[in-house]
């Protein structure tokens, strides 16, 4: 995407956002953005370019590390359910109680029977928080084989990313089939009643305007200075239960 135009979609879009969140405090309504995805896909820029401009008193990005054995004694939403937003709060999740659907079950962190358990509870947990009032958006940003090589090479190389370098990247492409068939898995189990946007993140600038619109669209804003239009639908599309992976993400 053109350098220049990108920039100034941004700028037009981010104006939109601190309309957003004027509203969102006007209404004391409560807002989470959960973002998930492959290991380099960008989550971190999208998160750092929706709230660049947005009132640090009313925002909060959560990335929780490694779990204590506290939390890994606790029950699995329990570390998540107290960053919630509260009234007026738009609250975005880097990475988020998803692990459990990813990661965990790919790296060894957790059980099949703690596994099947969070794909079962997931739903009803979210349709918990839905049903009080929250509104919900949950992002998975996919990215080809290729693609995340490059990236990950990058991040070894650049010494200003060195700091993302982590064990599970090291192993990101090898395990790149088994979080395919996980991320499926995740997709086809926990889509009511919150539905999944599918991100291709090959591009990250037409990443990052898909999904600033797709929120501009999705969270109830009725007074938006302009309409901003749709996203992408090459680039973000909503996860219908009818869906096939093989279509749609990349492998």
């Amino acid at each position: 995407m053109d350098k220049q135009f990108y920039k100034s979609e941004l700028k037009r879009l981010q104006i939109g956002l601190v309309s957003l969140q004027r509203h969102l405090i006007a209404t004391e309504a409560r807002l989470l953005i959960i973002f998930e995805g492959r290991d380099s896909a960008g989550k971190d820029g999208v998160i750092k370019r929706i709230v660049r401009h947005q009132s640090p008193r009313d925002t909060r990005v959560v990335a929780l590390g490694k779990p204590t054995s506290r939390d890994e004694s606790s029950w699995h939403f329990q570390r998540w359910a107290q960053h919630l937003p509260a009234g007026g709060e738009m609250v975005l999740f880097n990475r988020s109680w998803y692990n459990r659907a990813g990661v965990e079950p790919v790296m060894g962190f957790c059980t099949s029977a703690q596994h099947k358990a969070f794909l079962r509870d997931a739903g009803p947990f979210e349709r918990i928080l839905t049903d009080d009032g929250l509104v919900l958006l949950k992002y998975y940003l996919d990215l080809s084989r290729e693609e995340q090589a490059r990236r990950l090479e990058d991040r070894w190389v650049n010494p200003l990313k060195s700091w993302k370098i982590s064990p599970v990247d090291a192993v990101a492409l090898k395990k790149f089939d088994a979080y395919s068939k996980a991320r499926n898995t995740m997709l086809a189990a926990t889509g009511d009643p919150v539905p999944w946007r599918v991100v291709n993140a090959d591009d990250k600038r037409a990443a990052r305007l898909a999904v600033i619109r797709d929120i501009l669209q999705s969270a109830p804003c009725p007074d938006l200075p302009e309409d901003y239009g749709a996203p992408d639908p090459e680039v973000l599309r909503h996860w219908g239960r009818d869906d096939s992976p093989d279509e749609h993400l990349h492998h």
